[in-house]
């Protein structure tokens, strides 16, 4: 019975000392805030297209539609019809092709900053990226440098129309 009572008495409640440990979170935690790197993610604004698009007294000459199918790229007025068609090269968009036709587009029309830009249901979101910022920003090399001209920044997504014939 005497070893029974030693030995209880040598197991006290040990107390647990973490004055250390939240002196070190202390300095820790405003350190790593401190030289942490924040990552910024490009967000690209689009407005969704609503029943009045444009304000009733201001006439509105275009209506720029750029439509998004498998095998090509549709652009135009909504109120005219379609204007020009970029076949694929070699199974991808001819983006320089559209870049080109968007910048005599807004040569013509100056003042217009929306666009809308239908897509089929298999273009893929790679696809809706690079044609977004072709129909955004045109790069272009003028004396030896590279140049980023402003399109149509005001960018509106949807749903394209089936494919006629």
């Amino acid at each position: 019975m005497n070893r029974r009572s030693r030995r209880n008495r040598q197991q006290e409640t040990a107390e647990l000392n973490i004055t250390a440990f939240m002196n070190l979170m202390v300095v820790l935690v405003p350190f790593l805030l401190i030289t942490a790197v924040f990552s910024r993610m490009a967000v690209l604004e689009l407005n969704l297209p609503g029943e009045n698009s444009a304000p009733p007294d201001k006439q509105v000459s275009l209506e720029l539609e750029i439509i998004v199918r498998g095998s090509r790229i549709e652009v135009g007025d909504r109120t005219s019809g379609r204007a020009a068609v970029f076949a694929n090269k070699d199974g991808e968009y001819d983006l320089e092709a559209l870049g080109d036709y968007l910048q005599q587009v807004k040569n013509r029309y100056p003042d217009k900053l929306d666009a809308t830009l239908l897509l089929e249901p298999d273009v893929s979101y790679d696809s809706l990226v690079q044609v977004m910022d072709t129909v955004r920003v045109v790069q272009q090399l003028q004396e030896e440098k590279i140049v980023h001209a402003e399109l149509f920044p005001d960018i509106s997504i949807g749903d394209a129309p089936p494919a006629a014939g």
